[in-house]
């Protein structure tokens, strides 16, 4: 987990230079944070079968997921990745 998150954060700061460019791994980010959320941490917190250690993983997937929400210029998304019609596979 800490090398994903070491080579997220080497690509964040990248983002800085060029933030729409990088704009995929923030989502890629937003979607694997919210997976472990839903599919880790959710039964662990119901089964009250939290560690320190996954509390911990818990509070950081929380304030990630929470940052990326805020950051994400999701008029930006809607416009270029879900209203945009994708490109053709093949040659017409």
């Amino acid at each position: 987990m800490w090398s994903l998150l070491g080579a997220v954060g080497l690509l964040a700061a990248l983002r800085i230079r060029y933030p729409l460019q990088m704009l995929p791994v923030l989502i890629f980010e937003l979607v694997w944070k919210t997976i472990w959320l839903v599919v880790i941490g959710v039964p662990l917190w119901t089964a009250h079968e939290f560690t320190p250690a996954t509390s911990q993983t818990w509070n950081d997937t929380l304030v990630g997921i929470v940052l990326c929400l805020v950051v994400i210029p999701w008029g930006y998304v809607y416009a270029n990745y879900a209203k945009m019609p994708g490109d053709r596979w093949r040659k017409a």
